[in-house]
């Protein structure tokens, strides 16, 4: 079993999301991308919705995709989300060839995670490049150590992003193509990201 592991705040999900774990399952011929939203980034330091809704809005963004599935084992665990601890969980519970699956702007702080070169070790990283970032660059600025432990994903580029959609919406502007309506109609329903 070929499993991509697509960790994040996902704060709110949306359809660049959905475009990187699909790029993923197809270039790495991965079974299955589960996505785990993480009870606390210990590397971002605010978040807006709770874990409850951000778990709740990736069940909404992946209804009706066969290849994805959710997990809440970082929620579940409580504390600060570290991907070590998630694969070492995951490698022990339930065994399969894993691919840790993160965008090309997190890999920056790959080596301030915990336990890099063990969690290298235990999964592939399978690292999404969006342009205007370019793959040269972003190998360019990986260590060496890293480099044969990574797949690199190319992608098209995306206008999604977490944290415009967060301030669209405080701002009343349209976020309708950026996200699944299923996920849109539950910030509505929930006034999520209002002030």
């Amino acid at each position: 079993m070929r499993v991509g592991i697509f960790g994040g705040t996902f704060d709110p999900p949306h359809m660049g999301h959905l475009a990187i774990a699909d790029a993923a399952r197809q270039q790495l011929e991965l079974d299955e991308v589960l996505f785990v939203p993480s009870n606390r980034n210990p590397l971002k330091a605010t978040k807006s919705a709770s874990a409850k809704d951000r778990l709740e809005m990736v069940r909404r963004a992946i209804s009706g995709h066969q290849h994805f599935a959710v997990s809440d084992i970082e929620i579940a665990r409580g504390g600060p989300s570290y991907a070590y601890d998630t694969v070492s969980e995951l490698v022990y519970i339930r065994p399969a060839e894993y691919w840790w699956i993160l965008g090309s702007d997190s890999l920056k702080t790959f080596e301030q995670w915990r336990q890099p070169d063990k969690l290298s070790r235990l999964c592939r990283l399978a690292v999404a490049v969006r342009p205007p970032t370019t793959l040269r660059d972003v190998q360019d600025r990986t260590s060496d150590w890293l480099k044969p432990r990574i797949d690199w994903l190319v992608l098209p580029p995306s206008e999604a992003s977490s944290t415009d959609i967060r301030l669209r919406i405080q701002a009343n502007k349209p976020v309708a193509n950026l996200m699944p309506s299923t996920v849109l109609d539950y910030i509505q329903e929930r006034k999520l990201y209002r002030n």
